[in-house]
């Protein structure tokens, strides 16, 4: 398991997840936005259908869900803590998405 850095707004949030996501952050990412949330009838929750237009919403959370649910399921991802609006110098070398 290794520390990487999410977000899906202001505020940054240190999670540590298993090596290959944390070696891989954005192909995980994008999978899970591109082709998952897209398709995965497990992902219908987070579709909404506006003026015909259809919405993702989700978190950096949902993500660490999809990963501990479908991805890694013997390999649990784990919230480690906030980080505020700023990545701390200490942590600027970990991986990082912004969702």
């Amino acid at each position: 398991m290794k520390p990487v850095i999410l977000s899906a707004g202001d505020e940054k949030f240190l999670y540590s997840v298993p090596d290959a996501v944390s070696d891989n952050l954005e192909a995980y990412c994008m999978e899970f936005c591109g082709e998952w949330l897209e398709s995965s009838p497990d992902a219908e929750p987070y579709r909404h259908n506006s003026s015909g237009y259809i919405i993702y919403c989700y978190t950096e959370q949902d993500f660490i869900t999809y990963l501990n649910r479908f991805r890694f399921p013997n390999e649990i991802s784990k919230f480690i803590r906030s980080l505020g609006n700023t990545v701390p110098e200490a942590y600027q070398h970990l991986p990082e998405f912004d969702f």
